[in-house]
């Protein structure tokens, strides 16, 4: 636990409901020694010391400094209007990432182009871009934990800009593949990193879960434009597919240039700075400051956290296995709807990719159910029902719901997609899928983000690695099984393994709080709260003291 240490500062402000406390606008500064002292009396009752990362007592005492509650530079406490500007630019980055990851959606142009007509290596551009996602998050996620967001996100959108350009201008096919790639690594920090930017500016799980939503439906569209995009455009110039995405990222640079540093350590880190310039006292410091920054702590603590949460945390392990599956799916889509639609009824390669909207309607609707549900349990704790206390009860119903969904959807596709069946049958069949996808993404990432709170970007990344993974290897499956078994028993198996994973949210629902208890990093979360909220009381019944006894001695004279 004492590795955990190093990302947790004394300044993240309290998550959850603690937030509802007045707050008073003021920045505190402690001495070093009063935490030393503090951290010494913990041991005792052995909880894990942060005093490994602070300097040792022989050295000069330094002050560190911290917001107090309330404080207006403290993300939390930003205007509306200002939350939802660093919410906005975040999600267009999600945007500019997933619409480019479908662009090579429609392979003949390419093929064409190329002179390569080896369906496997036709699957690459989509799949190498998916294979960058796997890589990008297990650096961008931890990284933004040290650094800060605003330079993690510029330096990645800087790559994935660059290399847009160059896969537009692709001299031959294995150069296009090594773009697509480094794409996908610059792509990857935005879908890593907006769950902990809603995490640093919504402390109200109520808030930071209908951002949350937001940033789900904005991974939901984003794939489903590629498609069209590439089957009408690509059609007249395959590089125009791929021009379209740097025209995006264009649009999108101004809004990221002006995006607000969300991170709180990294606020209080640029506070202490400057204090130290107008001051001349070198002793002021922020906590992130007194973290390790060495190499070698970096790459052993810091970039395999995402690998350590998925090998020693169930719900990060089980989330992401049932989520790389429903993501595995529609990457598999992108391969099997031109034999579905293409070769079954004819479409051209723009009409089939028109196929994928429905799905985006299904995500429309799974909005309204979230927020259907939002209601009902705002509701409920209003009423003081008990099982609306609970933290699985918050989010995991709706992905139990979604499970369903997904299995209705493929055994639709799969036994309507026939000749003697109209087109718009099957077309259809996305509605319930897009309702289950944006559901259970919406349920268990919101679920992963309340969990961990501050380590939301490691835990998101953990679950963009994995999921990744799926999409960038079952698609190569996908032509040969449906040639091989049918459309409809294609279909039928995908959606015998996804009943088998309905399961999953029950069982979190069930064990969910115990797996919870058990969990290092959330136990070292509780544990943290517990100590600020004692060290805030504290405090407070020091000021009270403090003003009674001045009040006592204006009597007294």
């Amino acid at each position: 636990m004492s590795n955990l240490e190093t990302t947790y500062s004394r300044e993240q402000q309290r998550l959850g409901h603690e937030l509802d406390e007045e707050t008073t606008p003021h920045t505190l500064i402690k001495s070093l020694a009063e935490l030393e002292k503090e951290d010494a009396l913990k041991e005792n009752e052995q909880l894990p010391s942060p005093s490994s990362n602070y300097p040792e007592p022989s050295q000069p005492e330094r002050t560190i400094i911290r917001f107090e509650d309330g404080d207006p530079a403290q993300p939390n406490n930003w205007p509306k209007i200002r939350k939802f500007y660093a919410l906005f630019v975040a999600i267009m980055t999600v945007m500019n990432s997933t619409v480019t990851s479908s662009l090579a959606a429609a392979t003949a142009p390419i093929s064409e182009h190329f002179n390569n007509t080896n369906e496997y290596q036709l699957v690459l551009p989509t799949s190498i871009y998916l294979v960058g996602y796997c890589l990008g998050p297990l650096i961008w996620g931890p990284i933004s934990e040290s650094y800060g967001r605003k330079i993690t996100m510029i330096v990645s959108f800087v790559l994935f800009t660059i290399f847009s350009i160059a896969s537009s201008v692709s001299p031959n096919f294995a150069a296009l593949v090594v773009f697509r790639l480094l794409v996908g690594v610059g792509g990857s920090c935005a879908i890593s990193v907006v769950g902990g930017i809603c995490a640093d500016i919504y402390h109200d799980p109520k808030m930071r879960g209908r951002a949350m939503a937001f940033f789900m439906a904005s991974t939901t569209f984003g794939p489903i434009l590629g498609p069209p995009i590439s089957g009408f455009i690509g059609t007249v110039v395959w590089s125009w597919t791929f021009w379209v995405g740097v025209i995006l990222a264009g649009a999108t640079w101004p809004l990221l240039i002006f995006f607000p540093e969300t991170f709180a350590p990294v606020i209080l880190k640029r506070r202490a700075q400057k204090l130290r310039k107008e001051t001349g006292d070198m002793s002021i410091v922020a906590p992130i400051e007194l973290e390790k920054r060495d190499l070698g702590h970096i790459i052993t603590v810091v970039l395999t956290r995402p690998i350590r949460m998925i090998v020693f945390e169930p719900l990060v392990l089980f989330t992401c296995l049932y989520l790389s599956y429903a993501y595995a799916l529609f990457y598999i889509f992108l391969q099997s709807y031109p034999i579905i639609f293409m070769d079954t009824y004819g479409f051209s390669a723009g009409e089939e990719g028109l196929a994928f909207l429905p799905i985006g309607i299904g995500a429309i609707i799974s909005a309204g159910i979230y927020l259907a549900w939002d209601s009902i349990l705002e509701r409920a704790q209003r009423l003081a029902k008990p099982w609306s206390q609970s933290e699985e009860m918050r989010r995991l119903p709706l992905a139990c719901i979604a499970g369903p969904w997904f299995v209705i959807s493929l055994f639709w596709t799969g036994w309507s997609a026939k000749m003697g069946i109209h087109w718009i049958v099957p077309v259809l069949a996305g509605i319930p899928f897009g309702i289950g996808y944006l559901c259970l993404f919406m349920a268990l990432l919101n679920y992963l983000v309340d969990a961990y709170e501050i380590f939301a970007a490691s835990a998101m990344a953990a679950a963009s690695f994995s999921r990744s993974t799926f999409g960038a290897v079952l698609p190569f499956a996908a032509k040969p099984m449906y040639r091989t078994l049918g459309i409809a028993w294609a279909c039928s198996l995908l959606g015998f393994l996804a009943v088998a994973l309905c399961i999953i949210p029950f069982i979190f629902i069930r064990f969910g709080t115990k797996m919870r208890e058990k969990s290092e990093f959330c136990q070292y979360l509780a544990q943290k709260k517990r100590e600020e909220a004692e060290t805030r009381e504290s405090e407070r019944r020091t000021e009270r003291l403090r003003v009674t006894q001045s009040g006592s001695d204006v009597q007294c004279r």
